[in-house]
């Protein structure tokens, strides 16, 4: 057994999905040893209870096994913070848990698009990086730092020399700015044949 164990450590995620989708229960516990730390920990950034985290982190792997066969999964880490963040933000709307000072970029994007939405990942990354191209430098300086190299605001206003509320206020404009951008990009993508 731990030898059978120990030959799905050196399966890549899709090998292992492809498994997973054939009933292979030690393809999905390799998966779930593989992200669960993850998942916790970056759902443990945005709501500090552990019992909510364990429970959101618990549903959906309990659902990825349920729902194997009926979803197209093209990179397994992706999907599942998808879907973690997804339920945080369900949690934030239905005003279950409250988010530290903004709403998280994931869960605003969700909320506009919904995670099974009729964009894929990679038309919503470009949409982005159009977007930001529109942005003014510092504004867009901010939003590198707070979404891909994930520094606190703290660290931003250290790095810039500005104010903790100036970066706040910049992200909060950030926000409105894209959410409105994602909207209209979302109804140009349902008019197109």
């Amino acid at each position: 057994m731990i030898r059978r164990l120990a030959k799905y450590k050196s399966f890549n995620d899709n090998t292992l999905v492809t498994m997973m989708v054939e009933s292979d229960r030690e393809a999905f516990d390799e998966i779930y040893e593989r992200y669960w730390r993850r998942l916790y920990n970056d759902t443990y950034k945005r709501l500090k209870s552990i019992e909510k985290i364990e429970e959101i982190v618990q549903d959906v792997f309990s659902n990825l096994w349920t729902s194997r066969g009926k979803r197209n999964i093209q990179n397994i880490y992706p999907y599942l913070l998808t879907a973690v963040r997804y339920q945080v933000f369900m949690l934030y709307k239905k005003g279950r848990a409250t988010p530290e000072f903004e709403e998280p970029l994931e869960h605003m994007i969700l909320s506009t698009l919904q995670a099974d939405s009729l964009f894929a990942e990679k038309e919503l990354k470009g949409c982005i990086r159009v977007w930001m191209t529109m942005q003014p430098d510092k504004r867009r300086a901010i939003f590198e730092m707070k979404y891909m190299d994930e520094k606190t605001t703290r660290e931003i206003s250290e790095i810039l020399g500005i104010s903790q509320k100036t970066v706040q206020n910049q992200l909060l404009t950030s926000f409105s700015s894209l959410r409105e951008f994602l909207g209209k990009a979302l109804i140009m993508m349902t008019l197109m044949p």
